[in-house]
């Protein structure tokens, strides 16, 4: 069944729970606005859902259709999510497309995304005046098709390293979403709901956007500059403030590490009570944490770029690649040229193994 289907009455006759008023909405155009997206294999089915649902759920609450949608894929067949299902488009990039937003939904690995044709085709839309947005790995795609310069964006944390180091000129923010002009970015997962409750209220008002959200029990809309990763406290699982003032400073200097004296300066502690405080806090010293997140940034680059090898040690703070293949296959258990070659064999990007500390009894997936 065509994508266009699923869910026909509820999108086009939109109809309240019974008992429930409409909510009241900002009128805009008196005809729908009209969505596009385009899916790209491996896309992460948790953002489309968050893309899609909110504009269905305020036709619903505003008991009239405000917003219609449909699907594209690049060869115009069934596009595959992460997880393995597929959904039918409406179209391909073959017919005209009539939609006043375009939203460019990717995961998996989308560095390894390089259809000339659709990137062409996506420059089109944009000269022809579409609003173009990316979500979660979808940024790169735009940023390859040339259509992020001299605009802000944002990627999901884990791509951001690829999508630096391969467009070291763009404006790359560690926020949830980003909305600049004619385009607008989403860092994956439920903040792309964030940022369709934010356009939701640009058009139509707060109060539908407020409605949508609790709808989908989203209680709390998130501004843009909320940031996409939990406190380096959370993450970590810690609360020496020495510990987290040391791994802040570490996760900031990948590319040029600092020497153990300065991360004790920054800590405001002597490196010998540092050092304790890492076995006590990690269960590592300084030097092995240091190198375990520098080898965790290293295997982002090598299975989302296409950087030589050589280029990702040096990007991570290596000397040499000599040094560089050593440490990697003391830490993954192969070199780096074997992991390019994997990433290189299709599918997602393996997961990788945590730099964090893990309790003890937990079991790492």
């Amino acid at each position: 069944m065509p994508a266009s289907d699923i869910g026909l009455t509820m999108r086009d006759l939109p109809s309240r729970p019974e008992g429930r008023a409409a909510i009241p909405y900002r009128a805009a155009e008196q005809t729908p606005r009209r969505i596009g997206v385009l899916l790209i294999p491996g896309f992460a089915l948790l953002t489309y859902a968050c893309a899609v649902e909110p504009y269905r759920a305020a036709n619903v609450l505003a008991g009239r259709t405000l917003y219609r949608w449909m699907h594209v894929s690049p060869d115009g067949g069934p596009v595959p999510a992460s997880n393995g299902v597929a959904v039918i488009p409406d179209q391909g990039l073959d017919r005209p497309l009539a939609v006043d937003d375009l939203f460019v939904c990717a995961g998996g690995n989308p560095t390894a995304f390089d259809d000339r044709a659709a990137l062409a085709w996506l420059r089109r839309q944009a000269r022809r005046g579409i609003r173009i947005g990316g979500l979660s790995g979808g940024p790169l795609v735009l940023a390859r098709a040339g259509l992020l310069r001299d605009r802000r964006c944002t990627i999901h944390w884990e791509y951001r390293p690829a999508l630096v180091e391969a467009f070291p000129d763009l404006d790359v923010t560690s926020s949830l979403f980003e909305i600049d002009r004619d385009r607008v970015t989403a860092s994956g997962g439920t903040a792309t709901l964030d940022l369709m409750l934010a356009l939701i209220a640009a058009r139509h008002g707060r109060a539908l956007a407020a409605a949508v959200g609790e709808w989908f029990l989203h209680t709390q809309l998130r501004l843009p500059g909320a940031q996409q990763r939990s406190a380096l406290q959370h993450r970590y699982d810690i609360s020496s403030p020495a510990v987290l003032r040391a791994l802040e400073r570490m996760e900031a200097s990948i590319e040029e590490p600092l020497a153990r004296e300065a991360l004790a300066r920054a800590a405001r502690v002597s490196v010998r009570q540092l050092e304790r405080l890492f076995a006590a806090q990690l269960g590592r010293t300084i030097r092995a944490q240091y190198r375990a997140l520098r080898l965790d940034r290293a295997r982002a680059l090598l299975q989302e770029t296409t950087m030589p090898v050589l280029q990702v040690a040096m990007a991570t703070g290596f000397v040499s690649a000599a040094h560089f293949a050593r440490a990697y296959r003391a830490q993954f258990g192969h070199p780096p040229r074997a992991e390019r070659e994997r990433a290189r064999g299709g599918g997602p990007a393996a997961a990788r193994r945590s730099t964090r500390r893990v309790p003890r009894g937990a079991t790492v997936a």
